[in-house]
């Protein structure tokens, strides 16, 4: 594999990774869309390569578990594991494993996460950190890798609150949405310029070309999906001129309910698919009035 591949938890999330919430859609505008109750849930994605393009890597797999739970009063809980294995061209094999927590409440008002990420049989590095927005303005506070506090614009948005917009933009007849999102990813310090495109609605019953679990499952069948793209730019570079290339880019079939079947990843030099291989429904808490 060639020394230009360089590891970060950033480049193996997904858009599950934000915890899809069963609140209502309550961000201006995004309102007025209806909301549906987000899914308590687990699901497993086998990975794959697609392609490479110029590199020398020859097999990628791995596996992804993803689980989601929470309600409005207590907030939303997303615990993901993904383990992959990459072989290179002359033999060279890396295994990563990278675990994340975090939690975010109900009004996208606090994050907090802690990311582990180990490769191979190196030291294990971590993030954790709590986000806090208050008064326009959005406090960051790392315990690790380094203790840091620093302020991001009021206008970021939680990976929570961007699965929201996207639903609510898709649900509206929008195409494309702009969102600078922060999830705590690499050093903890990392903020991307996102922009979601997004397709045609999917009725609910449509199996698609590739059925999996979702798509067979009768509290599944009735729900509409919509195909979406979702470019991630490093806020902190500059294009030179002409378009700025994103650092990757995530695609998939996003559900109302929140969740998010036939996976492709690209990460310019290679492109990973994760297919759904288990999809289970979790007891979801009723949400009753916060005291």
């Amino acid at each position: 594999m060639r020394a230009s591949f360089h590891y970060s938890p950033s480049r193996f999330r997904f858009l599950t990774l934000a915890a899809a919430t069963a609140c209502p859609l309550a961000f201006g505008a995004t309102a007025h869309a209806a909301a549906v109750p987000f899914l308590a849930h687990q699901a497993l994605y086998d990975l794959s390569l697609v392609k490479s393009r110029g590199t020398s890597m020859d097999s990628a797999r791995g596996r992804i578990l993803y689980k989601f739970s929470g309600n409005t009063c207590e907030g939303y809980t997303s615990d993901f594991r993904q383990v992959s294995e990459m072989a290179g061209g002359e033999g060279e094999t890396t295994l990563s494993d990278l675990q994340s927590t975090s939690w975010e409440d109900a009004d996208g008002k606090s994050y907090r996460f802690k990311i582990a990420t180990r490769m191979n049989d190196s030291v294990q590095s971590q993030v954790d950190g709590i986000a806090e927005r208050s008064g326009g303005k959005i406090t960051v506070k790392l315990k690790k890798p380094v203790a840091k506090t620093f302020v991001l614009d009021g206008d970021t948005v939680f990976p929570t609150e961007q699965i929201k917009r996207i639903i609510a933009a898709a649900k509206q007849g929008k195409s494309l949405l702009e969102l600078t999102v922060y999830d705590g990813s690499d050093n903890g310090e990392k903020v991307y310029n996102t922009l979601s495109v997004i397709g045609k609605p999917i009725t609910g019953g449509t199996p698609g070309s590739t059925p999996d679990p979702s798509t067979t499952s009768d509290q599944m069948k009735k729900l509409t999906r919509w195909p979406v793209t979702v470019s991630y730019y490093d806020r902190d570079v500059k294009a030179n001129s002409g378009e700025q290339t994103p650092v990757y880019a995530m695609s998939f079939e996003l559900f109302e309910d929140g969740v998010s079947r036939a996976l492709t990843l690209d990460y310019n030099d290679f492109v990973i698919a994760g297919t759904m291989d288990k999809f289970d429904v979790k007891d979801q808490k009723d949400a009753k009035p916060c005291k």
